[in-house]
């Protein structure tokens, strides 16, 4: 951003006050905020203040908002400073800024800034009759329209050298201006094969809610579709002596004529019984032996997904109360937090190398004994984890956030 500085004191006016119409604006804007807070209104007051002045912020006007906010010179001073949509020294009745980013500088920007240049001067320069000064910026978000340029506050789009030519003779002379396009075309309408629809409906509000119009009439359709099948079944069903319309029997199959070919026939299906039932075996007859009975199957293992339960011969040794009267921190193993460390705790279990010391066995025995975290302390490996806390180790010295395993 380029370096923005205060006017020099020649042309800096000795004092600034809001005129009676500024004073309404400025306590409209401090009520916006709550008690204590009317700094957020800098913004507003200086905007008010550089309208008032003429279209640019003297440093008294900078100083009065100041004074106005209760803040100090410099805070006003650097929001001032800081936006460009400030102005620091004199600008014309007319302010031009000129877009000279990419899409307008693409569409003839440069050609723009020459007839800028040619009929109020350099930037900055304001005319000696005090009505124009021009200043080129950067994007004024009308790419659609591009090149362009902002007059105080209005767009005006779609320019070429010579209507901005004549749009600064127009208003030099105090004609009236025709404000957004200068080439005849709608905000930003296509510019060329126009393939707007005509339909003064979509524009004019009818079409709002017709949607729902459609949709009332289509289930009103339906529902007299209903009410008239409803009275032709009653009516038919008056006609059969009150019995209801027998539906029309399916027409019989036609013999298939010798002559025809067997493709035509239906396809045979093989149905496929799943399991002919055992048949009951006869009593056996007096005198022949008796055949033995079928041997019992034995009960199948326990799948891997549900492991064996563990005997009690397998319980780890336990304690009854931490050793000194001061247990390890288990959280630190990771996986065990609050209520799985007090579960610990009262099936007497305090320390890293009680857990250390465990067998695999001893896992899988705690492990089926923790109730909602069964599958915790296997997955986790505490057996791991604990035989690094025992020797002192921690996760706040290890790589990353969790216990290298």
């Amino acid at each position: 951003m380029s370096s923005r500085r205060l006017a020099p004191d020649a042309v800096q006016p000795a004092s600034f006050a809001f005129d009676k119409a500024g004073k309404a604006m400025v306590e409209t804007w401090i009520a916006k905020y709550p008690a204590g807070r009317q700094a957020s209104a800098v913004i507003p007051l200086l905007w008010e203040a550089q309208k008032q002045a003429g279209g640019w912020l003297p440093r008294a006007a900078i100083e009065h908002v100041a004074e106005v906010l209760g803040m100090p010179n410099i805070r006003v001073l650097e929001v001032a400073t800081f936006y460009t949509m400030f102005n620091l020294e004199p600008a014309g009745t007319h302010f031009i800024q000129l877009c000279g980013t990419v899409p307008c500088h693409c569409m003839g920007a440069q050609d723009l800034k020459k007839v800028l240049k040619d009929k109020i001067g350099a930037e900055h320069h304001v005319t000696a009759d005090g009505k124009f000064s021009w200043l080129e910026v950067e994007c004024l978000g009308a790419c659609c329209n591009a090149p362009m340029v902002q007059i105080n506050d209005d767009y005006y789009e779609d320019l070429t050298p010579e209507s901005l030519a004549k749009l600064i003779d127009d208003m030099a002379a105090g004609k009236p201006v025709k404000i957004g396009p200068q080439n005849g075309r709608k905000a930003s309408e296509p510019k060329d094969s126009i393939k707007t629809l005509k339909d003064a409906a979509l524009y004019d509000g009818s079409a709002v809610g017709s949607w729902k119009k459609a949709f009332d009439e289509r289930v009103a359709a339906q529902k007299k579709a209903k009410e008239e099948a409803a009275k032709a079944a009653a009516e038919a069903g008056k006609a059969t002596g009150g019995a209801p319309a027998a539906a029309p029997a399916a027409p019989a199959p036609a013999a298939v004529k010798a002559s025809e070919p067997k493709a035509q026939a239906e396809p045979k299906v093989k149905v496929v019984a799943a399991k002919a039932e055992p048949k009951a075996k006869a009593e056996p007859k007096a005198g022949s032996k008796p055949k033995a009975a079928p041997k019992a199957k034995a009960a199948p293992a326990p799948s891997a997904a549900e492991p064996a339960p563990v005997g009690d011969e397998f319980k780890p040794e336990l304690l009854k109360a931490a050793r000194g009267g001061k247990a390890d921190d288990l959280e630190l193993i990771w996986g065990v937090g609050p209520k799985l460390g007090k579960m610990l705790n009262g099936m007497g279990v305090f320390h890293f190398d009680q857990i250390a010391k465990w067998s695999n066995e001893n896992l899988a025995w705690v492990d089926q004994n923790l109730g909602a975290f069964k599958g915790r302390a296997v997955r986790d490996d505490w057996i791991g984890q604990s035989k690094k806390l025992a020797t002192g180790w921690r996760p706040e010295n290890a790589v990353g956030d969790k216990p290298v395993k």
